[in-house]
Order: structure tokens, then C-alpha cells, then sequence
């Protein structure tokens, strides 16, 4: 639990809004304002001061009502004020720690994309201003190291895409896994993509946990372990065919393995068992080694048939 004396930056763009502005010092204790340094902000301008104490037991809100009574009695305190919030700013941004600003990188983000793709690209974008068509509905992890865009070069409107822990199919159920199934169904009869794509990829936490599940059936998450479970099947005849293996390389295994369940996972939806049968449809397995850089790719046959190395 962080213990407030005074609320100061999350008030900065507040004060910087209103005719006046006053400031006390502040700090907050346990944990630094930045990632790299502790903040002490010092504005002693008025003998009248908010009790830190009290400060501290109130809420955010009864901090913001505090501090207007009090701009509201020291009008002549906003020149000075003013000027103190912009150097107080400056400092916070020039720190010498390689902050990270996620405001800028989202900035700085799209003005890329903005200049580099969107203006550079019109024809592809009043394209897609009128709808789109994909070609494949892709299933991949929530990692942040193995986007599908990135790996495969998807370009946009080529993909319809779900990400989530451990690149997961659950089967058929309307109840428990509906979002899931929304997004099946929509790619599939509204969408009528021709390829769905189940991309597994090289050191998976997802699956690392689900090799590590208790036997006794405890857990000790809200959500992570019962959603791995999905992978179950996979685990198990990672353990029957590779149980003298180490742990890593059941891993390893399961990590192939469980985009096999996952296509199994897939024919247990009506609509998708339908396309496959009326050919307008195809199921693959793919696996992403990052660590080596490599790529592999099979069919529905669930290993009757080479993969494709690439």
C-alpha cells in the first residue's frame, strides 16, 4: 500500500487547466515516481500548507477539492505557481535515466505509420474503407515476440486474427469459451476465410505452465491455469511418448503438439467441419522458432505427412 503525503504529478495537466495553481511538497513512499529515481518536489510559496497527514488519509478527490479552496484564496499566487509546474515538468522529462514515455512511443508509433504506410498507400486503404477480405484466420500467442504481422509479413485486411495465453483452441462451447467462438464464426460464414492458421512458437510460457501443472489439480491463479488446460490432451501424450525426456524437451514437444489439439479442438465447430467438407475451407499447423529463426508448417494430418521447413 503506497503511502500519499501530497498528490503532485498526476495533478500537473489538473493545475496546469485552472486560473491558479498551488503546490506543497510531496512524496511518495515505497515505490519511486519513475522507474529510475525517487521524486521530491519542493514548492514552498505561502505560509498556508495542506496537512500531510490529512492529505494522506483522503482521497484523490479530496485532495483535488483541497487544493482548489486553497487556489481559490491565493489568487495571487498564479504567475509564480505557473512557472514552477513547467520547470517541475522539464525536470521530470530531462532526468538523465532513460525513462521510458509511452505517450511518445505511441506518438511517434503512429506518426510512422501515418507517413510511411497510410500516406504512402491509397490505394490499399480506400480498398479497405470498403470492407474487408481476408484470407486466413490466424490463432497465435499472446507473446509480445512472435506478432504473426511481423513473422508472416501480414499486410492488412490479409489476416483475421485472435491472440491469446498459449495460441489456444478451445472446443465447441457456447457458455465458457463464446468469444472464442464469435471470432470462429465470424472469420468462417461471415468473413468465409480460406485458411485458419494455429501458430505455436519456440519458448512459450503458456505452455511451460501448462507442463507444470500439479498433478493434484491446485491452482494458484485466477485464469492462467484453467485456461492452459485447454492443452491437457497435449501434455499427456507429450508424457506417454517423451516421458524419459527433460523438462525442456517435453516442452518443446508439447509446444507442437498442442497446436495439433488445437486443430482437433477446431472440427468440434459446425461451421468449420462444414467448410471442410465442402472444400472451402483448410486447417494448418505452424510453429515459430525464434531461437533459431525458422519456420514449420503442416497440414490437418496431424504428422501422416512431411511438414514444410521453411
Amino acid at each position: 500500500m503506497y503511502t500519499l503525503w501530497i498528490i503532485i504529478v498526476p495533478l500537473l495537466p489538473f493545475l496546469k487547466s485552472i486560473p491558479t495553481s498551488y503546490f506543497v511538497f510531496g512524496r511518495i513512499l515505497d515505490r519511486p515516481l519513475t522507474n529510475c529515481f525517487n521524486v521530491y518536489l519542493y514548492l514552498l510559496i505561502s505560509p498556508y500548507t495542506v496537512e500531510r497527514e490529512d492529505m494522506a488519509k483522503g482521497s484523490y478527490e479530496k485532495a483535488i477539492v483541497s487544493l482548489q479552496n486553497l487556489l481559490s484564496e491565493k489568487e495571487e499566487l498564479k504567475p509564480v505557481v505557473a512557472e514552477r509546474i513547467d520547470e517541475i515538468t522539464t525536470e521530470l522529462q530531462t532526468t538523465g535515466c532513460n525513462s521510458f514515455d509511452p505517450v511518445q512511443r505511441i506518438k511517434t508509433g503512429f506518426y510512422y505509420f501515418k507517413t510511411e504506410i497510410y500516406d504512402k498507400n491509397p490505394e490499399l486503404f480506400e480498398k479497405l474503407k470498403k470492407g474487408q477480405e481476408p484470407k486466413f484466420l490466424v490463432f497465435a500467442c499472446s507473446d509480445s515476440r512472435v506478432s504473426p504481422s511481423h513473422v508472416l509479413n501480414f499486410q492488412l485486411g490479409e489476416a483475421f486474427m485472435l491472440r491469446n495465453i498459449a495460441n489456444m483452441v478451445p472446443p465447441y462451447d457456447k457458455t465458457k469459451y463464446s468469444g472464442v467462438g464469435a471470432v470462429i464464426e465470424y472469420a468462417v460464414v461471415h468473413l468465409k476465410v480460406e485458411n485458419i492458421l494455429v501458430i505455436g512458437h519456440s519458448a512459450c510460457g503458456g505452455i511451460k505452465a501448462l507442463m507444470e501443472l500439479p498433478e493434484d489439480g491446485s491452482e494458484s491463479t485466477d485464469f492462467i491455469e484453467d485456461w492452459v488446460k485447454i492443452g491437457l490432451p497435449a501434455k499427456a501424450k507429450v508424457l506417454a511418448e517423451h516421458g524419459d525426456k527433460t523438462f525442456k524437451e517435453q516442452v518443446k514437444y508439447c509446444e507442437k503438439e498442442a497446436v495439433n489439439v488445437s486443430l482437433a479442438n477446431l472440427l468440434t465447430y459446425p461451421f468449420v467441419s462444414d467448410a471442410l467438407v465442402n472444400k472451402t475451407l483448410a486447417l494448418k499447423g505452424g510453429y515459430y522458432d525464434f531461437m533459431k529463426g525458422r519456420f514449420e508448417l503442416w497440414g490437418l494430418n496431424f504428422g501422416l505427412s512431411d511438414p514444410c521447413y521453411i
